[in-house]
């Protein structure tokens, strides 16, 4: 008997209940693929599914609850905590069935919280499904990370979304069909368009559309969206593609763009001086030496977005970014610096040379600190003087 409830939302609702009807990760569940095999012989590794919101994990999950023999437990890791895992480690242990613990947004679990589940997994008394829009690299523990397979979901294609608001449109059960909504192809292209690979943003924006009105046009989508999603996570992997992107664009001198990935960072609400903090360090890093004056520009734009914020300062930024983008550039700083660093890596504490040291007692005076030391004004800078450790002498970080 079916537990649907046709009060749930219209993404909840048109969840696929099985493989043949989960669109859009051929690459992880497709034919012979091996997750697929291990699925219907329900033989599930521990998992990591990581990927973009709307592309399939809870969903995956779901039919997975469905397929396997196992006792299937779902939690959200921003919900519960330590407690709630202790309850299901012991409803583990009295079962006879393998159990599978289904982990949403496990990234924001803490290092205490995933360390206290990692002994049983080790033991084999949970298999893990953990499902996070973050970097798992980053968010999960290595140890956690060494012993689950990760499955990278992808932005669903239109084409595989259009499939989605068909059936939905369609569906009388689950979906609308029972309202005969009318929405013209060229609509649910925009629709697919504006919901950028997530398909629980498109149907959440068909079901809205659909409570207005029964004939679906793109000027209702606009007004249904309200305002076109960009999918940015500002404490996301998203988040940093961008910032990267923007990096790369000034770095190529493509200002057309650098100002396209910065439009969008401001249009999904980035903070202002987290922006220009990048550009402070991009006008050392990549422009230099081949102009100084960049990094005037970089920290003129920090202290006018400081002063006046948003929507005012988003010319400012522009104006940085370009300034950076059209700046011939020079990384020989960022070399020289990694080279410094290197050795200092290397080599560990190198002393300083006695004569660059100030003897600030007798005995250091006895020693020889400071002994020999010549004062550069004083010989015109034409002095010769070893200014490096006896080990690194004569060491060229920097061009001549």
């Amino acid at each position: 008997m079916s537990t649907l409830n046709l009060n749930n939302p219209l993404a909840d609702r048109m969840r696929p209940d099985n493989l043949d009807d989960f669109l859009g990760q051929e690459e992880i569940v497709g034919e012979k693929k091996l997750l697929r095999e291990a699925i219907e012989k329900d033989t599930v590794p521990s998992m990591i599914f990581w990927g973009p919101p709307g592309t399939g994990k809870t969903t995956l999950a779901s039919i997975i609850a469905k397929k396997t023999k196992s006792d299937f437990f779902r939690i959200s890791a921003v919900s519960s905590g330590l407690k709630d895992l202790r309850e299901l480690i012991e409803k583990a242990k009295k079962s006879e069935k393998r159990t599978i613990l289904f982990i949403d947004e496990i990234h924001r679990w803490n290092k205490t919280q995933q360390d206290a589940l990692l002994p049983h997994i080790e033991s084999g008394l949970i298999t893990l499904i953990g499902a996070t829009t973050e970097n798992p690299s980053f968010e999960v523990r290595g140890a956690l990370l060494s012993r689950s397979r990760v499955f990278v979901f992808k932005q669903l294609s239109k084409e595989s979304l259009i499939l989605i608001i068909k059936k939905a449109l369609k569906d009388k059960e689950r979906g609308l069909g029972e309202l005969k909504i009318k929405m013209d192809r060229k609509s649910i292209d925009f629709l697919c368009s504006l919901s950028n690979g997530d398909a629980r943003t498109g149907l959440n924006i068909l079901e809205y559309a659909a409570s207005s009105s029964n004939n679906i046009t793109i000027e209702l989508i606009k007004e249904a969206a309200q305002k076109t999603s960009l999918i940015y996570d500002k404490n996301g992997e998203e988040h940093y593609n961008i910032i990267s992107a923007l990096h790369k664009s000034m770095r190529g001198s493509d200002a057309n763009a650098s100002l396209y990935w910065l439009s969008r960072l401001i249009e999904g609400g980035e903070d202002p001086l987290f922006i220009a903090r990048r550009l402070v360090r991009f006008a050392s890093e990549d422009v230099g030496l081949a102009n100084s004056r960049a990094l005037e520009q970089a920290v003129a734009a920090y202290n006018a977005c400081h002063f006046i914020g948003y929507p005012e300062c988003n010319v400012i930024l522009a104006q940085a970014v370009t300034y950076m983008a059209k700046c011939k550039k020079s990384n020989e700083l960022y070399v020289a610096y990694e080279k410094a660093a290197n050795d200092v890596r290397k080599n560990g504490n190198l002393p300083v040379p006695l004569h660059l040291r100030n003897a600030t007692s007798k005995l250091m005076d006895d020693i020889g600190y400071g002994k020999g030391y010549k004062y550069s004004p004083q010989y015109g800078y034409k002095e010769k003087q070893e200014y490096l450790p006896e080990k690194l002498k004569n060491k060229k970080y920097l061009k001549d």
